[in-house]
């Protein structure tokens, strides 16, 4: 009997309903004629069931009043048999009126058309809402039971609260709706308070709280407020997809997902200047080189935004370049794209490239960019980073390009790793050649210098994550370790704002807001993750990496920044070499790749860049012998 209820068809309800309607329009007799109906009241009793059931049975079809599952009865169930009863009652009315002259009276009497509205309303709402409760209080066995908060104005809220009585894992108690300065402070909807945010703490001294829902966008700052009140206090929290998400319009639990690390670590719209960047964009020929890479691929998405004649995607990384040839596929932008497979080391694949495509805008983002990888393969380092940037970069003057942007990393300040070092020999080169093209009214170079980005490949929010979701113990390098961090497209829309207001030879740096502790990273993402630091997962402090530092840098001691029109972008003041100095070092590096003498390579890094020192490296060593 109880696998029955609980599978209630909707045949069954279309049946039961009708059923009500009868015994409705029975008793709205009883009770307009005091139990006592006279014969001639049921003359045309035949006709008017057979009129009231047919009239109920189909504005029941086309509102679909049977559609809902009972044990969920919503308010939009409501809604459907109050529409439903209504426009019934109206055609009844109506008819009541087109056979009052044919029959010399109405064949209803209007006061049981209202009193059979009335009963039909709630006899027809009213066992659904029994049977909701009988099912929420006896019968549900389900194991899992969670208190919940939702956080949003209340009509989202009670869309929640309708997603969680459908859930089938889990026995939801609504505690409250959480608003902002709530006039409905106080006041119970649908059974549930509503309290204002401020007050939450209060809410913990008695009742015990599992999940947080933000059913609604806050302004950034609150956003976060909220999160980190979740974190504090061990509640998960969860994101409620915006409504234009919501499958057929309708919410569902499958839709629901836990709030990421990224939500904290988010900043404000950046604003750009989007004309400037369009007047550089705009009907040219543009090649992005490393356009398979994380960043790459988003410098590659954005600038299609400002229509280019043509969008050249370079990258020798087979599978991702193929991955972002489908992806751009889909997208079907407006303007025409072309994807090359490509190596930015081989100078004869490259002055090819150059050649037929004829580029007016480069970005540079191909680069080797993993510190322990390139400690271990220096050679490899100077033949992509410092190699592949050069021949970039002369055949960007050769061929009459108007403007280069090469993308670069806060690990060249200071270096204290080969993949640091050879990123600032580039950078050394690409400022000392603006200075020739300068002179030659061509080619203008662009360094744009930033830490590190959120969810980029191999970065440490998507390793963490992974170590989460395998429930293995999350390995930080060093507790004290500290980054800076933003978002992919907020440093891809910085590159295109510094390359568009860029006049060439400036080493480009952005604001990337305060360090982040690794360690507090690692321990909000599990707190975010449902999980309990020391009893659900563990933190390992595994030491730092060959080549890699406890504090990220964005200036040299040396290096000074002046201001641009751009609040998030400044200029650094760096020493600048000459051209014929860096070239001779340069080439000098490269033709030590033959030897495969890591040692030989190595120090002649040092040699061009003084400041690099190496940390945690076998190349130590170099270090104490100057």
């Amino acid at each position: 009997m109880l696998q029955q209820l609980r599978q209630f068809s909707r045949v069954y309800i279309f049946l039961l309903d009708l059923f009500i309607v009868l015994l409705c329009l029975g008793f709205a007799f009883l009770v307009r004629f005091e139990f006592h109906i006279p014969k001639h009241e049921l003359t045309y009793i035949s006709w008017i069931i057979l009129l009231v059931i047919g009239v109920r049975a189909l504005f029941s079809v086309y509102f679909k009043t049977f559609a809902g599952i009972v044990k969920y009865t919503s308010t939009e169930d409501g809604k459907r048999i109050v529409l439903s009863t209504l426009f019934g009652t109206i055609t009844f009315g109506l008819i009541n009126f087109l056979l009052h002259h044919s029959l010399g009276s109405y064949l209803i009497p209007f006061s049981i058309i209202v009193i059979e509205f009335l009963l039909v309303v709630f006899f027809q709402a009213g066992y659904r809402l029994v049977f909701k409760t009988i099912y929420f209080e006896f019968l549900n066995n389900k194991k899992h039971k969670l208190n919940a908060l939702v956080y949003g104005p209340t009509e989202l809220g009670i869309v929640v609260k309708n997603m969680m009585d459908r859930d089938p894992q889990y026995n939801y108690n609504l505690v409250a709706f959480v608003e902002d300065n709530s006039r409905r402070k106080g006041l119970k909807v649908e059974g549930v308070n509503v309290i204002d945010f401020e007050d939450l703490d209060k809410i913990l001294g008695s009742e015990q709280v599992d999940q947080l829902f933000i059913a609604h966008q806050p302004d950034l700052d609150r956003k976060k407020k909220v999160i980190e009140w979740g974190i504090q206090h061990n509640i998960q929290i969860l994101n409620i997809p915006p409504v234009n998400k919501w499958i057929n319009g309708e919410l569902s639990i499958n839709q629901v997902r836990n709030v990421k690390i990224e939500d904290l670590l988010e900043r404000p719209a950046i604003k750009l200047d989007i004309d400037k960047i369009s007047s550089e964009l705009k009907g040219k020929r543009v090649l992005v080189t490393g356009a398979a890479g994380s960043i790459g691929s988003e410098i590659a998405r954005q600038i299609l935004n400002f229509a280019p004649e043509k969008l050249f995607l370079l990258d020798q990384a087979e599978t991702p370049l193929f991955e972002l040839e489908n992806e751009l596929r889909d997208l079907k932008p407006a303007c025409e794209y072309e994807t090359v497979l490509a190596d930015v080391r081989n100078r004869e694949r490259m002055r090819r490239v150059f050649s037929v495509f004829k580029p007016e805008i480069v970005f540079h983002a191909a680069a080797y960019k993993h510190v322990p990888l390139m400690e271990n393969n220096p050679s490899e380092s100077i033949l992509t980073n410092v190699q592949g940037s050069m021949i970039v970069a002369d055949l960007s003057k050769e061929f009459g390009v108007k403007k280069m942007v090469m993308v670069s990393t806060d690990k060249a300040v200071n270096p204290t790793g080969v993949m640091g070092a050879s990123k600032r020999i580039a950078e050394m080169y690409v400022q000392a050649l603006d200075k020739i093209s300068a002179a030659a009214n061509g080619t203008r170079f662009i360094t744009t210098r930033f830490g590190n980005v959120l969810g980029s490949n191999g970065s440490v929010i998507p390793v963490f994550r992974k170590q989460i979701q395998e429930g293995a113990p999350i390995t930080v390098t060093h507790p004290d370790i500290t980054r800076y961090f933003m978002t992919i497209p907020e440093a891809c829309q910085l590159v295109l704002e510094a390359g568009a207001i860029g006049k060439g030879g400036e080493i480009m740096i952005f604001d990337m807001g305060e360090s982040v502790k690794i360690v507090d990273l690692a321990k909000k993402m599990i707190r975010l993750s449902g999980l309990e630091l020391g009893k659900d997962i563990e933190i390992v402090f595994s030491g730092l990496r060959p080549g890699e530092k406890l504090y990220e840098e964005l200036l040299n001691q040396q290096e000074n920044t002046m201001p641009t029109h751009h609040e998030k972008i400044m200029v650094a003041e760096v020493r600048e070499y000459p051209f014929d100095e860096v070239k001779k070092g340069i080439v000098d590096l490269i033709a030590l790749f033959e030897t495969q003498d890591n040692n030989a390579i190595v120090a002649q890094m040092k040699k061009l860049v003084p400041e690099f020192t190496s940390n945690n490296s076998v190349f130590e060593k170099l270090d104490n012998s100057k």
